[in-house]
């Protein structure tokens, strides 16, 4: 848990971090859901945020219904979160999207060049990579924020 707050406070992604300390990204995840880690482990994670060892060994030790005590992310800190998470997931949708249509577009043209089939595919999923870019980048999002809020007063007889 501290790892993580750590980590986000020096401003490093899980990538990052992993790389510095010379781990695996997915020991690091781990490491942050409150798996144990290896002392060797927890002296690169340390050297790396420029914290002491004695801190992280702390935290492992510690059992996991006190976990509540370490500093929590702030509300700030878990929203910055969630809109990197949903930009990430953006542009994976993004990549997909690319591979899978020029994939399907060397299909087409390779197995029946007179008909272009694959622009039908390209135009349906790219109305919809279209639509998530517009969400997340909150250019256009009729479901945002104020309308969750709204529909819970509705739903809670509030309105």
């Amino acid at each position: 848990m501290i790892v993580r707050k750590l980590r986000i406070e020096k401003g490093l992604s899980q990538e990052q971090l992993a790389h510095m300390a010379g781990i695996s990204t997915r020991t690091l995840q781990r490491i942050e859901r409150g798996a144990n880690a290896s002392p060797e482990t927890l002296k690169c994670i340390a050297s790396v945020l420029d914290t002491d060892f004695g801190d992280l060994r702390k935290d492992q030790e510690m059992p996991s219904s006190t976990h509540g005590i370490l500093p929590e992310l702030s509300p700030k800190e878990q929203k910055a979160m969630e809109y990197v998470r949903d930009i990430r997931s953006f542009y994976m949708h993004l990549i997909q999207y690319a591979v899978i249509i020029t994939a399907l577009a060397g299909l087409n043209l390779y197995s029946s060049p007179g008909y272009l089939w694959f622009l039908w595919a390209a135009a349906g999923w790219g109305i919809g990579v279209m639509a998530h870019g517009l969400s997340v980048f909150e250019i256009f999002n009729p479901f945002g924020d104020d309308w969750e809020k709204r529909q819970i007063e509705k739903r809670m007889g509030k309105r």
